[in-house]
């Protein structure tokens, strides 16, 4: 059956479903008695994983707001963006509906066609999706429809704030975690683009994303004994050959975003940041020649974020380095969390006092996986004896740590800018001629429409913020 009949399938499931609005549901979405068209569950899964990673990898959205807020990237034409001018349309389609409709409220059906199959590892799969969805739109814009969320019943939910959405998404990862235990249920691997039906690994990513989550949020609740628990009892990532990731085909239409829009859409106005290049270059970093190609000058050089009407003399299309040739590659992988961002995450659980362990071991370990992703493992045991990397005690620790995820989070560009905001590090300036007052973005802005649809609560959320609805106001997690 094609996805165009799965998709026709998904919305008599669903009713009519608001794309301004959005919901959860949780248990209480009403289905079709009478709807005699029944999908196997598990053939769902290629489409969310699919719609989830070619939205948050897009130009439109990882690149201009997400890499080049991050200040890996920067341009020399289209710089609207980079200096936070932003589009309605960009936010309002390819984050907000999109995420919505064709990741949540998609993984939602597939749990509840799994529930009547009584299949429990296509409902943990469901949950792990849904759970992905909710952490990454509430990360971009705050409060979110949670509670109310992906009920055809309610064309106009309330939004929850941030603390009681995470709330749901961490008991969504136990329980998926305790359905994978059970392990009842088979799993299409042909539709399972992640791990090609082995629900372990569907269990690793579950606890693994859940760490994640909870260092999240662990500057506003006490979260230690949680994470323990996961560093102590749970399955997570123990290598690479686990983390959860979309590996793109060679060709478009189904080839990474990035390939698609900057190589074969020919978009060279993408380069790169020169914060990344010239931190790299102190620490003496062998990835930099994989993140970066020479300029026509012969020689690594980045652009600063911002600077209206380029290109110039001073940084245009040749004078400014471009992205390097791996990370055009259409092969490139679409992270939903990787291996080494996790050993990173550990290493500062361990400095913080989260957890017990040698944060030395997990931080190396963050490096050494990110080192031979982009094939420079020769230069690992040089590059963490350097005294300026090596890792040092408290707060300049956190300080390593926080930048050294940074820089393997290299074109994962939402994650990327989200640790900056969570960490404060590495330290980055507004970006030249930005149009916020000198100040860096913080979040996304609710989109319009919900100011017309859903206007009471579009009023309540904006006053559950910690200010007006702005890119300048800092969600609940951040440090204020």
């Amino acid at each position: 059956m094609n996805m165009k009949k799965i998709k026709l399938i998904i919305s008599v499931l669903l009713g009519l479903f608001i794309i301004s609005s959005c919901d959860d549901g949780f248990e209480d979405v009403n289905q079709n008695p009478n709807d005699a068209l029944t999908v196997p569950s598990g053939l769902l899964t290629a489409d969310i994983v699919r719609n989830a990673m070619n939205n948050s990898y897009s130009t439109f959205v990882g690149g201009d707001m997400g890499s080049c807020w991050a200040q890996h990237w920067a341009k020399v034409n289209y710089e609207d963006e980079e200096r936070y001018k932003v589009r309605p349309s960009v936010i309002e389609d390819l984050v907000w509906k999109s995420y919505y409709e064709d990741v949540i409220a998609d993984a939602r059906t597939m749990q509840l066609i799994a529930i009547e199959e009584e299949n429990d590892n296509t409902e943990g799969i469901a949950l792990v999706l849904q759970a992905y969805g909710y952490s990454f739109l509430t990360d971009l814009f705050g409060s979110i429809p949670f509670s109310e969320a992906i009920n055809p019943s309610i064309l106009s939910p309330a939004y929850d704030v941030q603390e009681t959405v995470y709330n749901g998404v961490l008991r969504m990862l136990d329980k998926a975690d305790s359905l994978f235990t059970v392990g009842d249920g088979t799993i299409n691997s042909s539709a399972d683009l992640i791990y090609a039906g082995d629900a372990a690994k569907w269990q690793k990513f579950a606890n693994s994303l859940k760490f994640r989550c909870l260092m999240r949020i662990s500057g506003k609740v006490n979260v230690a004994s949680q994470l323990q628990d996961i560093a102590s009892n749970r399955d997570i990532f123990g290598s690479a050959d686990d983390e959860a990731k979309l590996i793109y085909l060679g060709a478009d239409p189904n080839a990474n975003p990035i390939y698609e829009s900057v190589d074969y859409g020919n978009r060279l106005e993408y380069k790169v940041n020169s914060r990344m290049v010239d931190m790299m270059a102190d620490l003496g970093d062998p990835r930099l020649p994989v993140y970066a190609r020479k300029n026509s000058d012969d020689e690594y050089r980045g652009k600063p974020s911002g600077i209206n009407e380029v290109p110039n003399n001073d940084y245009n299309y040749d004078n400014v380095s471009a992205i390097g040739v791996k990370y055009l590659e259409p092969t490139l992988p679409g992270y939903f969390i990787s291996y080494s961002e996790l050993m990173f995450l550990m290493a500062e659980a361990v400095q913080k006092g989260y957890i017990t362990g040698t944060a030395s071991e997990y931080y190396n370990k963050g490096i050494a996986a990110s080192f031979e992703f982009n094939g420079v493992s020769d230069g690992f045991a040089a590059y963490i004896a350097n005294p300026t990397v090596a890792l040092k005690a408290g707060d300049e620790g956190l300080k390593q740590i926080a930048e050294q995820n940074w820089l393997g989070l290299f074109c994962q560009g939402i994650e990327a800018w989200t640790e900056t905001r969570r960490t404060g590090f590495p330290v980055l300036t507004p970006a030249i001629d930005d149009v916020l007052g000198g100040n860096l973005p913080a979040r996304y802005t609710f989109p319009v429409i919900e100011q017309s649809v859903n206007a009471t609560n579009y009023a309540a959320a904006v006053s559950s913020l910690n200010g007006p609805d702005l890119l300048t106001t800092k969600v609940w997690w951040m440090p204020q």
